[in-house]
């Protein structure tokens, strides 16, 4: 109520107590008890009187009268509340005023415990009457007597009981039951007064209806103790009440200036199957639709339509996109447009995205590069992404009539036909569409729900994205930011801690190598000094290159796979991945085999060991001392030597005696009718023919 110029004594008092009276304390001990927990700071004032409209003059005299006995004594602060000197003033107000020291004292409560106005000094009167308090059952029946029904009952404590028991046990719940069947099930199981069996089964006979309470009695003890989204947050559950349930009272807008403010990004399954380019019989099916909203016009600043994702592959895609320049964009896929059909090329300060699609991804690095705030929605909080998701509805919608192998309502219904035959268009034909609707939405797309702000009303701007956005860039600039679209592809790349060894950058099993690497000698260094690590970037897609990273500089140099690598070369991360389990399985797979092996030869090995032991103990001269046995040993070598001489010596013809005898000789009949001679020479008479034919 009170603090000293020093701020180190205060005078306070007991809000919930009728007979309170101001305590002295020390500051210091009041900072201590708000830490630790004991008091607790409130924001709002709970007893504070904001209005008098509704009270009568009567209670208006009554307050003013209040005010004359204890205007005096209130205002000597801080006097009043030391307790010899309050004695003074209320005796002298009791003599003054002729009125009781209880009614003093409870006028000075109420003035210092609601506020210290005026309007503390009102009579409750709003309390009359009992408003919202239950009321004491009796032997009568309350309420209006039925018409035709029997009488019923009282709802009493027993009673709520169990209603509260049967709501949670048969509404409450997920099943979703209807509240009569809830009431029926609560009269099956605490309102019967019999039991009997048909056929097998038990069935119970209920109380006669003037025991037992009514549906109506039910529904209303139900509204009364639970409210709307107690009901539905049991029922449905909190994402789905989140989703689909709760209030909607802000905007979108709200939270933002200007162009760039914020940027929504979210993907969707498109509702049409494509065929490959490749073969117009192999179907591919639905394409991955990705779009970046800017909040404030509603502009698609970029998207991506492909087959990755959900995933942060598929949100790299859009949000390089998002950087990139539309006019060559648009140009990949033949369709010419001036720069101010698509002015969007920025980063924004704000990016809303899904939690799945950051998932594994250092967001860290997109805020240190760019000074790119990025906020994840909550689950099933799609309403969170209000702006892109609607514009996939609108999307939808105005394709849908035209597209062949679109996904109708009815699609897998027995006896309907199979979209995914109709299918006619590859992905690029898909994305020329989707490009074209882009364009067509973002300058001529009326926006009827769009608020428009006192200055787009001041200046008469359509509610068009276009002209949304081209007036927020004159008059609400300052949010957007532009970074060369390498540079945001650099820093979108995952990256990964790879080793510089003396065989190359390995990375992942994989050995690559850059320009920067060679000149620096860091191979050579490796083998001599030891490996290190470095930073790299790659696209998980094709692991053929990848990028050395300096985090410092943001320099970067294109790394390429070494030859040890290549038979990686052009596959996906996936992929490595797969081919280095494989290899690792493969290996484990004959880790057994190969340990018998090794077992095996153990084995051979030690009999071979222990055979020659035997001999040596055999033969071996005991007579023979360590001298003389180490002492001869140039000697034995020298004579081991010549033998193996003779042993290992090439001999690679026999002599030619034993040639002959080894040589089985078959002779020939010859053809007396015929002098010519067919048979094969032997080789030395060749040699002997052509001796003699130099000699002569």
């Amino acid at each position: 109520m009170w603090i000293d110029d020093n701020n180190t004594i205060a005078y306070i008092i007991d809000l919930n107590d009728d007979k309170a009276l101001p305590v002295k304390r020390m500051i210091l001990e009041i900072r201590e008890e708000i830490v630790t927990g004991s008091l607790i700071k409130l924001k709002e004032d709970p007893f504070i009187v904001n209005t008098i409209e509704e009270y009568t003059q009567k209670h208006i005299d009554s307050r003013d009268q209040a005010w004359q006995i204890i205007k005096e004594m209130v205002l000597d602060e801080p006097g009043i509340y030391e307790k010899n000197i309050r004695a003074t003033y209320i005796k002298k107000t009791r003599e003054t005023y002729g009125v009781s020291y209880p009614t003093v004292r409870k006028y000075l409560c109420k003035y210092w415990q609601r506020g210290k106005t005026i309007n503390a000094l009102l009579p409750d009167y709003q309390n009359s009457g009992a408003k919202g308090k239950e009321r004491t059952s009796g032997t009568k029946k309350r309420g209006r007597p039925p018409k035709y029904a029997a009488t019923g009952v009282n709802v009493d404590e027993k009673t709520k009981k169990l209603f509260r028991v049967a709501l949670e046990k048969y509404y409450l719940t997920s099943k979703e039951n209807r509240l009569t069947d809830a009431y029926k099930m609560m009269v099956k199981e605490f309102y019967a007064k019999d039991i009997y069996y048909e056929n097998g089964i038990e069935k119970v006979i209920i109380q006669d209806e003037e025991k037992m309470p009514s549906i109506r009695q039910f529904r209303y003890w139900y509204e009364k103790e639970y409210t709307v989204p107690e009901s539905l947050n049991a029922r449905k559950g909190r994402k789905k009440y989140n989703k689909d349930h709760r209030a909607v009272l802000g905007s979108s807008l709200s939270e933002v200036f200007g162009p760039g403010s914020r940027y929504q990004i979210d993907a969707t399954i498109g509702d049409v199957y494509l065929i490959s380019k490749h073969n117009p019989n192999w179907i591919i099916g639905r394409p991955v639709i990705y779009l970046v909203m800017d909040v404030f016009s509603r502009m698609v600043v970029g998207n991506y339509i492909g087959l990755e994702g959900p995933s942060w592959i598929g949100a790299m895609m859009a949000l390089a996109n998002t950087v990139m320049d539309k006019q060559e964009f648009c140009a990949q896929y033949g369709i010419e447009i001036s720069k101010d059909d698509w002015p969007c090329e920025h980063l924004p300060e704000i990016l809303l995205a899904d939690r799945g699609e950051f998932e594994g991804f250092n967001v860290e690095r997109l805020i240190e590069a760019f000074n790119l705030h990025v906020e994840n929605a909550a689950p099933y909080r799609a309403d969170w992404k209000g702006v892109v998701e609607k514009h996939f509805d609108l999307i939808q919608m105005k394709v849908k009539p035209m597209l062949p192998g679109y996904v109708d309502k009815d699609f897998q219904e027995r006896g309907t036909r199979d979209y995914r035959l109709d299918a006619v268009l590859t992905l690029d034909e898909f994305t020329k569409i989707i490009i074209k609707q882009i364009l067509y939405y973002n300058q001529k797309h009326y926006l009827k729900d769009y608020v428009r702000d006192e200055d787009l009303v001041h200046d008469d701007v359509l509610p068009i994205p276009l002209k949304l956005w081209n007036w927020g860039m004159e008059n609400r600039t300052g949010k957007l930011k532009y970074f060369p679209e390498d540079i945001v592809k650099l820093h979108l790349m995952p990256r990964e801690t790879a080793t510089v060894t003396y065989k190359g950058i390995r990375m992942k099993g994989i050995y690559y190598s850059c320009e920067r690497a060679v000149k620096g000698l860091w191979f050579e260094t490796a083998r001599q000094k030891g490996s290190w690590k470095v930073e790299i970037a790659y696209d998980p897609r094709d692991m053929s290159i990848a990028y050395w990273i300096d985090s410092y500089s943001n320099e970067y140099d294109k790394c390429f796979m070494l030859e040890p690598s290549k038979r990686y070369e052009h596959s996906s991360l996936e992929e490595v991945m797969y081919l280095v389990e494989k290899e690792k399985q493969l290996a484990q797979s004959v880790s057994h085999q190969q340990l018998q092996k090794d077992v095996d030869y153990i084995a051979e090995v030690e009999s071979i060991v222990a055979n020659a032991s035997k001999r040596k103990e055999k033969l071996k001269d005991q007579t023979l001392s360590k001298a003389e046995k180490v002492g001869s040993i140039k000697e034995h070598r020298r004579n081991e030597k010549r033998s193996l001489k003779s042993e290992e010596a090439f001999q690679l013809e026999k002599d030619k005696e034993e040639q002959m005898k080894e040589t089985e000789i078959l002779s020939f009949q010859s053809n007396k009718e015929n002098n010519q001679d067919f048979s094969r020479p032997n080789v030395r008479e060749l040699f002997n023919r052509r001796k003699e034919e130099r000699d002569e």
